[in-house]
């Protein structure tokens, strides 16, 4: 039998781990701290009363509301795409879950993984809740994997933090074809994936890893959940324009949201930097912090934060802004989650989701 969603997310989140998972976070986030300031911002911290003033605060209180609102309707949109009707509930937890455990677990895996379980607990099939957070978090990335070579093309101050080159192009262009590639196995050719996984099993099998009779239905349990995530992927191309076009516009809302904490922190310091140019730059940090192996990219966030905008701001200034940053855009979020994990955990969940009546 079966472990159910909550099993799982009781022993991927048991107590120890949990603190495992936690104290990697703090320390590579105090490590990339600490790299600003020794190679970018060698001078005591200043904790400038303008960062506190009623004007600056009111914008990021409203910056926050945008941005926790805009991630929850990009997904909140898609999953209605598939024939489901989320509950505010569920969705508010699914945000805050989200940002707490993306970011304590390597490559920000656990975050999709979280809210699969959390959408399976609510009544979605594996492989529909599967296709629905692997759609929210493809559109964030086909947007920023897009807007990467028109930033460094177009923002020469962006492209010489980089040193792009030629290679670097050929680079980056071969994997986002790779990417784009494997989406496209997922939705038009789930059979290639059955065989490799198949023969995975046949393996596990052969060596005494698994008794034949859970080979057979892991293989049929693996078999239906691909169907179900082709279906989940087919189904949002062809199931309307009307919620698919609303996940588009809500993830670029939540992209630019996200995007525009720095030029708030920057402008509340008196510094006059360019919107665009900020923009610019987040696109890239956003970019390298998909490829690093640190939980929730800690201490790399915060390093090419610092390294881009180390020539726009000031000593002082410059940590000041990477944590304020981070707190806004990371930190309190996470706190919000561990809340909210750790209540769920103990009362286990409530039903959110109603599917919606085939029509």
């Amino acid at each position: 039998m079966s472990a159910s969603p909550v099993d799982r997310l009781s022993h991927l989140f048991e107590k120890r781990r949990l603190w495992v998972f936690t104290a990697l976070f703090a320390l590579f986030t105090l490590a990339g701290a600490g790299l600003v300031y020794l190679h970018f911002d060698d001078t005591p911290v200043q904790l400038d009363p303008r960062l506190f003033s009623p004007r600056t605060l009111a914008f990021c209180a409203l910056l926050l509301l945008l941005y926790f609102v805009a991630d929850g309707l990009r997904l909140y949109f898609t999953v209605r795409a598939l024939g489901y009707r989320p509950g505010l509930g569920c969705m508010t937890r699914l945000v805050f879950v989200n940002l707490f455990v993306s970011n304590i677990t390597p490559l920000a895996t656990g975050g999709g993984f979280v809210q699969v379980l959390y959408l399976q607990q609510a009544g979605m099939p594996l492989g529909t809740a599967t296709a629905a957070t692997t759609i929210r978090t493809t559109l964030a990335m086909v947007m920023i994997f897009a807007a990467v070579p028109l930033v460094l093309m177009a923002v020469p101050a962006v492209a010489d933090k980089v040193a792009w080159s030629a290679s670097l192009a050929l680079s980056l262009g071969v994997f986002i074809a790779l990417y784009l590639g494997f989406l496209w196995v997922c939705i038009f050719h789930t059979g290639l994936l059955v065989r490799p996984l198949d023969a995975l099993l046949g393996l596990l099998a052969a060596n005494g890893l698994i008794q034949p009779a859970r080979q057979r239905r892991r293989h049929y349990r693996m078999r239906r959940e691909l169907i179900r995530l082709r279906h989940g992927f087919r189904g949002f191309l062809a199931g309307g324009h009307r919620f698919p076009m609303l996940a588009v516009l809500s993830t670029l809302a939540f992209l630019v949201v996200l995007f525009s904490f720095p030029a708030i922190l920057l402008h509340g310091l008196g510094y006059e930097v360019g919107y665009l140019q900020v923009l610019a730059i987040q696109v890239v940090t956003t970019f390298i912090s998909y490829f690093a192996p640190t939980p929730g990219a800690s201490g790399i966030a915060e390093g090419s934060f610092g390294h881009f905008f180390s020539g726009l701001v000031t000593g002082g200034h410059l940590l000041l802004v990477v944590l304020a940053w981070r707190f806004l855009t990371i930190y309190l979020g996470m706190v919000v989650g561990l809340i909210i994990l750790h209540r769920d955990l103990l009362h286990l969940f409530r039903k959110d989701f109603q599917p919606r009546a085939p029509t």
